[in-house]
């Protein structure tokens, strides 16, 4: 499919999907740059829903990037225990609040490359901090439902992240660049779910060359 073709597809997807979830939003609770920093950081392996559950007692315990440096690491490592890895998470949270004290004066940096620093930062969590907390369309961030719903979509064919981050990016309006991937996992937990996806019942079916109504 030509790029101009497969560049109107995308836009009606986008309008279908937004049509479908009017309230998108980020999955992850925060209120604070920092908070959805951690808990993006928390998020790797790990469901959106159990983050939630352990950073509402977490983000009540620590306020400050300064906080997270006063806690002994193992006192922290179970305090994120169920979230899975939870001593290298633990390890990137210390590590990251202290670039952010030292370097940062103690904020989190509202710059893309500035995040890349952090450890246990990388393109998808920088995305993640630069879109939904300060606004800024930095790139399109690519988890798993990204990923397979787009290759079911025909709109990658590629199985990097980076490089389908970089197909969608000449594909998405960059004004819809923060909430695509929202609009995405949405879709992918409510309705084209990877083990039993219900395309009877999808939105999009008639632009998925991937529908199983189609075979």
């Amino acid at each position: 499919m030509a790029t101009a073709e497969k560049k109107a597809r995308t836009g009606k997807i986008i309008s279908l999907l937004r049509k479908t979830y009017p309230d998108v939003r980020c999955s992850l609770n925060f209120f604070s740059p920092l908070e959805l920093l951690i808990a993006t950081i928390l998020s790797a392996q790990c469901t959106d829903e159990r983050v939630n559950i352990v950073t509402a007692d977490l983000f009540r315990k620590y306020r400050k990037a300064e906080d997270y440096l006063q806690v002994p690491l193992e006192k922290l490592e179970q305090d994120i225990r169920s979230t899975g890895f939870f001593r290298n998470k633990a390890k990137s949270i210390q590590g990251a609040c202290k670039l952010i004290v030292e370097k940062f004066d103690g904020r989190v940096p509202q710059n893309f490359d500035d995040l890349l620093t952090l450890p246990g930062v990388a393109r998808k969590t920088a995305n993640v901090v630069m879109g939904n907390a300060y606004g800024i369309a930095s790139g399109v961030v690519v988890d798993t439902h990204v990923s397979r719903l787009t290759q079911l979509l025909g709109l990658t064919s590629n199985t990097t992240p980076e490089k389908i981050e970089n197909d969608l990016i000449e594909l998405v309006p960059k004004k819809d660049w923060i909430d695509f991937s929202h609009l995405l996992i949405y879709h992918g937990r409510a309705v084209c779910i990877a083990r039993r996806p219900q395309c009877d019942r999808c939105t999009l079916e008639k632009l998925c060359p991937s529908s199983l109504l189609k075979n």
